[in-house]
């Protein structure tokens, strides 16, 4: 297996026996889509509202609906109440799903899974909400691959440590893979070694991280 020509990351793959997995970003390229379904349910305020919306979601992508929408609706001058929280999340639901489950996959990434499920222990970590993320992944097929899913409520954070002391792993042993400062945050507090993955939406991230990144896995069985 090459990954983009660098030993050092197969290294880190290789000598992690826990894996935390974000899925956005990560295992599909779909933070676009998201981008997409935020600017078609608030596109009746102002452009400019819709502008501020979309920069701050690309730029928290690992932040969950649930503590955006409210924010969101703030912004745009509304009252928030639960009911139009709920009807505001609701239709993010129905705008992103199909489209998350059709967008591409990140290269190499499911080939990488269907491979070493077997042999590591990979965990699912992500914002998405718990119900919504369990559906996608059977679609796609891959939910075998994964011993343990966290969708929102659980926060990553919280998700990585519940799972490093019912396993009783070092997190020198671990390895959290990601694509924001939230993922980021996550693994640094927990003290789990990062491995992000670079994309067009995080560039300032890329500058301010000096540990390990890739693009793409360049996936070669032996």
């Amino acid at each position: 297996m090459i990954v983009n020509n660098s030993i050092p990351i197969i290294e880190s793959l290789n000598s992690s026996n826990l894996i935390f997995w974000d899925f956005d970003g990560v295992i599909k390229d779909s933070v676009g889509v998201k981008t997409t379904a935020f600017k078609k349910i608030f596109s009746q305020y102002d452009q400019r509202i819709v502008n501020t919306i979309r920069q701050h979601h690309e730029a928290n992508g690992g932040v969950s609906r649930f503590d955006k929408i409210p924010l969101y609706l703030k912004w745009a001058g509304e009252e928030v109440t639960e009911e139009l929280v709920a009807k505001f999340c609701n239709l993010f639901s129905e705008n992103v799903m199909q489209s998350v489950i059709d967008s591409p996959w990140v290269p190499g990434v499911k080939e990488w899974l269907l491979d070493n499920f077997q042999k590591k222990q990979f965990i699912l970590v992500t914002a998405t909400p718990q119900h919504e993320i369990e559906k996608i992944l059977l679609a796609l097929n891959i939910n075998q691959c994964f011993q343990g899913v966290f969708g929102s409520p659980i926060i990553k954070k919280e998700a990585i440590r519940l799972v490093l002391e019912k396993e009783n792993i070092s997190p020198y042993k671990a390895l959290m893979i990601g694509d924001s400062e939230t993922d980021l945050l996550a693994a640094n507090d927990n003290a789990v070694n990062f491995l992000l993955r670079r994309t067009n939406l995080n560039l300032a991230l890329q500058a301010s991280y000096k540990g390990l990144q890739f693009e793409y896995l360049n996936y070669e069985q032996n």
